[in-house]
C-alpha cells in the first residue's frame, strides 16, 4: 500500500473531568480512522502493545480492518471486541479472546486486552470499562469461569486498573514474551466468576 501522511483530527474533547456515563462501547468502524490514529501514533500508548507505533493512515486502516475481522489468528479466537468511545469518538479498544480455542481444558477462560489513548489515562475510564466488560462477559458468555490479563511488569498504570477492577495478581511470568527486541516479564492477573468483587 502507498504511504500517506498522517492527519490527526482532534477529538473535540476538553481536558475537564469526564462523566463516565458518557463512555460507550461499540464496534470499531473505518470511519473511526482519524480518532484511532491519535492513539496508535502515540509512543506512550504503543510502548506496551504488541504493535509498533503507526506512522501512516494505511497502518491505521490495517489495524481497524484486523479488529473488524476479529483478528483472524489461528492461535486466538476473539470472543468479544469493542471500541471505547467518548461522545462517539473512539478513544481506545477492548477485547476478550480465547488463548486456546482448540484446547477444551482451557476454553472456560478468556484473555482481556485493552488500549486507551494517553490523553485519557488516570481518569478512571479504563477501570470503568474493564469492570463493565467483566460483568457482561460473565453474563453473556456464561461458560466462562475466569478472565485473565497479562501486563508488562513495567506497566504500573495498567496493573492498577486491573486491581481496581477486582482482578487479583497471581504472579510474575519471567521472560514470558519477546516484544520489540527484548524478553519481557509479564504480571498475570485474573478474576473468577465467583470472586466477591464480581
Amino acid at each position: 500500500m502507498e504511504e500517506t501522511s498522517i492527519s490527526l483530527k482532534p477529538c473535540g474533547i476538553e481536558e475537564s473531568i469526564i462523566d463516565l456515563s458518557q463512555i460507550t462501547l461499540r464496534p470499531l468502524h473505518l470511519s473511526d480512522l482519524d480518532d484511532v490514529m491519535v492513539w496508535t501514533t502515540d509512543e506512550k500508548v504503543a510502548k506496551f502493545c504488541s504493535w509498533e507505533t503507526h506512522t501512516t493512515k494505511d497502518d491505521g486502516i490495517n489495524y481497524i480492518e484486523r479488529k473488524i475481522n476479529n483478528n483472524k489468528n489461528e492461535n486466538k479466537k476473539v470472543l468479544w471486541c469493542k471500541a471505547i468511545c467518548l461522545n462517539d469518538h473512539a478513544i481506545g479498544f477492548i477485547s476478550l479472546s480465547s488463548r486456546s480455542p482448540h484446547d477444551k481444558s482451557r476454553n472456560k477462560s478468556a484473555e482481556l486486552g485493552y488500549v486507551l489513548g494517553s490523553k485519557y489515562w488516570g481518569r478512571g475510564i479504563a477501570t470503568y470499562v474493564v469492570k463493565q466488560v467483566v460483568k457482561v462477559a460473565f453474563s453473556e458468555l456464561s461458560y466462562l469461569e475466569r478472565i485473565e490479563a497479562m501486563v508488562d511488569v513495567e506497566n504500573v498504570g495498567s496493573q492498577r486498573v486491573l486491581e481496581k477492577a477486582g482482578f487479583q495478581k497471581e504472579g510474575v511470568l519471567r521472560k514470558y514474551v519477546f516484544l520489540k527486541g527484548k524478553s519481557r516479564d509479564m504480571v498475570m492477573f485474573s478474576v473468577l466468576v465467583n470472586d466477591p468483587k464480581v
